[in-house]
């Protein structure tokens, strides 16, 4: 028995560092590629380290495009994205999950139903809308229009949260004299923490990298966000500028990490602190 316990722990391992492998090659090949001299990448034999390393892709990809400026609209949509749906989300969510009724259950059929809903099915429509609002080529439309993409999801995903911490502590802050908001703010909010700070992340990091509303609502380059100015180091016969493509996707994928360094210790802290309260 012991002997097969060892086997199949061995067998998990195995299977994790090769899922790990999978997920960081394409990461760890752009590093390489933004790094590489243009000979290099052209060469028949490719190398994982660069034999020269250089930093001319950088200098050129923000030679060529305004990433600065791209990156700079890319995290104000994606920022302002990730607060408005949590803003909106928790509220619903907890009704959702503490109101049990045929309501609550058709709506979140409804949520993840909608999920399924491609983008191309809603471009037109939506196109037509924001531009009797006149919000085509603004960032206050495109946040509009992730909110409302993101904001099933996050109700759903928070609601989940919501329906995990027990109902008896808010019924014991209410025998102890606690009103409802008082019992929410000190007794569920640090609860939810965790699944805040999950939702945020899943919202902020949707908007970071979504490419079509983008590309179909923003039109004037001051206004584009980085992953329509990527598209950008294409030739027009499709060949791709691939040294400094591959710098300027390296950068693109910094911030996400970034946030998610940030916010992981909080989910981890959050639900620890939710088992021991609990």
């Amino acid at each position: 028995m012991n002997r097969t316990g060892a086997f199949a722990r061995t067998g998990q391992y195995i299977a994790l560092a090769g899922y790990l492998v999978f997920l960081a090659f394409p990461f760890i090949w752009l590093i390489s590629t933004a790094f590489k001299p243009a000979r290099e990448l052209g060469s028949l034999h490719p190398t994982w380290i660069p034999r020269d390393p250089t930093l001319d892709n950088f200098r050129q990809a923000f030679d060529e495009q305004p990433l600065l400026q791209a990156a700079a609209n890319s995290l104000i949509a994606a920022c302002c994205t990730a607060v408005i749906a949590v803003a909106i989300a928790t509220p619903m969510a907890y009704v959702m999950a503490r109101h049990r009724s045929r309501l609550s259950t058709a709506a979140t059929g409804w949520v993840v139903i909608s999920q399924a809903f491609p983008f191309v099915l809603v471009i037109i429509p939506l196109f037509l809308v924001l531009k009797n609002l006149r919000l085509i080529n603004t960032l206050s439309g495109l946040v509009l229009v992730y909110v409302v993409w993101s904001l099933p999801f996050a109700l759903w995903m928070l609601a989940g949260y919501v329906r995990a911490v027990p109902i008896e502590l808010e019924e014991a802050a209410a025998v102890d004299g606690a009103g409802r908001l008082r019992t929410l703010v000190s007794v569920t909010g640090p609860l939810l923490a965790p699944g805040i700070a999950a939702t945020a992340l899943f919202a902020f990091i949707t908007a970071w990298n979504e490419f079509f509303f983008a590309l179909v609502l923003l039109k004037t380059p001051e206004k584009q966000t980085l992953p329509v100015v990527l598209t950008h180091f294409l030739g027009a016969e499709g060949v791709a500028d691939l040294g400094p493509l591959a710098a300027a996707a390296f950068l693109a994928t910094l911030p996400s990490l970034v946030v998610f360094a940030l916010i992981q210790r909080r989910i981890t802290g959050g639900m620890l602190a939710g088992a021991v309260k609990s």
